[in-house]
C-alpha cells in the first residue's frame, strides 16, 4: 500500500532532518520502502511517497523523526488504478 507522508519540519527548519540523514540515512525499519520525495518551496513541508504492508511500519519509522517534525499520514491510490475502479461503475 502507498502512503503520502507529509512532514511538517519544527520552525520551517529542514537542516536539522538534513544533518541526521546525512549522518544516519533514512532509519527506515524493514518492511518501509521509500518511493520519492518532494520540498516545499518555502521549507513548510516535505512530501514522501512511501510503500508498506503494514502502516505500524510508518508509525516505527516517524518515531525516529518526530523530534524534528509533525507528521501526517494519508494513504493513497495511484490514479490509474483509481480510474480502472470508478470506470467498471460508468
Amino acid at each position: 500500500m502507498l502512503f503520502m507522508i507529509i512532514e511538517h519540519f519544527h520552525d520551517k527548519n529542514p537542516k536539522p532532518l538534513y544533518k541526521r540523514f546525512q549522518e544516519k540515512g533514512r532509519m527506515m525499519p524493514a518492511g518501509l520502502k521509500y518511493v520519492s520525495s518532494w520540498i516545499e518551496a518555502n521549507f513548510d513541508r516535505c512530501f514522501q511517497l512511501m510503500e508498506c504492508d503494514d502502516a505500524r511500519v510508518i508509525q516505527e519509522w516517524v518515531l525516529v523523526w518526530g523530534d524534528l517534525a509533525d507528521f501526517e499520514i494519508v494513504p493513497v491510490v495511484p490514479s490509474k488504478e483509481t480510474a480502472e475502479l470508478v470506470n467498471r461503475y460508468l
